[in-house]
């Protein structure tokens, strides 16, 4: 008896299920600091773990303005360089110590690395900086010279602080008995060095200057000659005077 397969009648088929729309990142309106910007969510998440991914993380507390706006402490005026880099990677142009400084604020760190290889950020942060760790007292020294200054400004355009600067130990050898001559007419001097680095003189005084000019004051300064500084001994072409300008 031969077996003859029974035919089967065809299952219906099911439905596709309906695909689902894409996911659409919603869109945000910050006030950072004043400055106004539309961007989305996916975008200020882009690098998980960094500041603003947290800021905008589903369990973070959103901080609004009165408009509704998410509002960032922060200033706004190089924010948008830091959008542009999430969005698309652009790299900024223009103003790099101030976007380095906003990316490292907002721990952007991939951006952080690539502005430390810029020119301007590799020039100050390996050269000048790693420079001025081997003054010792550097920051110090800075402190002393405001206070000098100010302390000297009471009805006074200007104020003068006389400055040493030493860069080998010979070159301070040099100049003791002249710091001891100033000491005894009760003149503050404010020494810088020695120091082991390749940097010579002008490079500090230039590095002076930078760094009060950076804390708003306006300053000069120009090698003490015979005429205006005679101590009872010689090396007065260790000595300066700085001149902060106040009006």
């Amino acid at each position: 008896m031969s077996l003859t397969p029974t035919s089967r009648s065809p299952r219906p088929s099911r439905a596709a299920p309906p695909a689902s729309p894409p996911t659409v990142s919603p869109v945000l309106e910050l006030n950072v600091g004043g400055e106004f910007y539309t961007t989305t969510v996916g975008t200020l998440r882009k690098l998980p773990g960094s500041k603003l991914a947290d800021m905008f993380s589903s369990s973070a507390k959103a901080c609004t303005d009165a408009e509704g706006r998410f509002f960032i402490d922060r200033p706004g005026t190089y924010f948008g360089a830091i959008l542009d880099y999430l969005r698309s990677g652009q790299l900024p142009k223009q103003h790099i110590p101030e976007v380095y400084r906003e990316a490292q604020f907002y721990e952007i760190k991939p951006l952080v690395k690539i502005l430390e290889d810029m020119p301007q950020i590799f020039g100050e942060q390996v050269a000048r900086k790693q420079f001025l760790l081997r003054v010792p007292g550097y920051s110090e020294n800075l402190e002393l010279m405001v206070r000098l200054a100010r302390a000297e400004a009471v009805a006074a355009r200007c104020s003068n602080v006389l400055v040493c600067a030493v860069r080998t130990e010979e070159d301070a050898a040099h100049c003791a008995e002249s710091l001891r001559v100033l000491e005894a007419d009760k003149r503050l001097v404010v020494k810088f060095g020695p120091w082991k680095a390749a940097p010579a003189i002008r490079d500090l005084l230039d590095s002076v200057r930078m760094d009060i000019e950076a804390q708003g004051y306006q300053v000069a300064y120009e090698h003490c000659s015979k005429k205006t500084f005679q101590p009872k001994s010689g090396a007065y072409e260790y000595f300066y005077t700085f001149q902060f300008t106040w009006w």
